[in-house]
């Protein structure tokens, strides 16, 4: 069975929803709660006003509902409102699931049904998926990749009339990881933290240094473009402070973001042309500000090379969780990963 319609992006039906073109399903299924939750918040703001939420929105629980008790109660009819409106939150939970397929068959124009199915995904295979596709949304919600992050932050913020530097956005995705339950805090920390009064408001790596707690000069960011441009000097002061410093910059985390940045280097040495356009292609890269990390990577570093730190970060890696390591502390062992990268 073909895999539910890609149209159905997180900005598109976020779009549709705004613009009042509703669907009569929609099951937002996936790992990541955060563009479940905001999907759902969405439509539970915008279907019904407050006073006709009282008569025609209803909010089920999977764990504690009973499926023919929801397929009776979206068959009902609104009371002075154009929809009623039904969520199913912890859809996971919803013992019988799969007899939503009967209401899918034939779903009621009036009523709008959300189900909200988090932590993994309904099986594709199923006929429930291929329904719901055809006459609703289906929308997976998948977690975003590491190099997705910074992107998010700026969009994140930007619907908040707020702007920030490619820097700070990559040291605060560097700080936090893919964690959008994480990492939301912090970005709501630091809009608190601006004046209110502020026509241009700006968040800077100067503010997340202030209010997140990340240095602006010694964080894994510098450090890669330290690492990127072989300027030795500078990465071992940056490794220095961080074995100072182990609690705010642990090792996993820096090991990590020099995995995640050799690996994407790797890939560009096959490419065709190392240019920075298609290096950017490659990547998924949106900002010439983050390609030229990789561009420095090319013109410092050779393919044999970056495989060989790939399997030294491999070995720290292990190293760091206490495997075939006996009293090296984590200090000790990134001072000894970033001479090897160096020379």
């Amino acid at each position: 069975m073909a895999a539910p319609s890609s149209k159905n992006s997180y900005e598109a039906i976020k779009n549709d929803i705004v613009n009042r073109r509703f669907k009569p399903i929609y099951l937002f299924m996936g790992d990541e709660s955060y563009f479940i939750d905001e999907l759902t918040d969405l439509l539970s703001d915008t279907v019904l006003t407050e006073s006709e939420k009282d008569f025609n929105m209803q909010i089920f629980y999977g764990v504690d509902s009973d499926v023919n008790e929801i397929i009776a109660s979206a068959r009902r009819f609104p009371m002075m409102a154009e929809y009623q409106l039904i969520i199913i939150k912890e859809a996971q939970n919803l013992d019988k699931f799969e007899l939503l397929e009967v209401y899918a068959n034939n779903p009621m124009p009036t009523t709008i049904l959300v189900i909200s199915y988090k932590h993994g995904t309904v099986d594709k295979r199923k006929a429930i998926i291929k329904k719901i596709d055809k006459v609703g949304v289906v929308f997976e919600s998948k977690k975003l990749y590491d190099n997705q992050i910074p992107g998010f932050i700026t969009t994140y913020l930007k619907t908040r009339d707020i702007g920030i530097d490619g820097k700070s956005a990559q040291m605060l995705s560097d700080f936090v990881g893919n964690d959008i339950s994480k990492l939301i805090p912090q970005l709501q920390k630091l809009e608190v933290s601006l004046p209110p009064e502020s026509t241009h408001r700006r968040i800077t790596a100067e503010m997340i240094e202030r209010n997140v707690g990340i240095s602006k000069d010694y964080n894994n960011f510098e450090l890669v473009k330290a690492v990127a441009k072989k300027d030795i000097a500078s990465a071992s002061r940056i490794v220095d402070y961080f074995s100072k410093n182990p609690k705010e910059n642990p090792i996993m985390a820096t090991v990590a973001v020099l995995f995640n940045y050799f690996s994407n280097l790797l890939e560009c040495f096959w490419l065709p042309k190392k240019d920075e356009v298609s290096v950017m292609a490659a990547l998924n890269i949106r900002s010439s500000f983050f390609a030229r990390d990789y561009m420095d990577g090319i013109r410092n570093y050779n393919a044999t090379k970056v495989m060989n730190i790939i399997s030294e970060l491999r070995t720290v890696d292990a190293a760091s969780k206490g495997i075939d390591n006996i009293s090296a502390t984590h200090g000790e062992l990134l001072k000894v990963l970033i001479y090897k990268i160096m020379h």
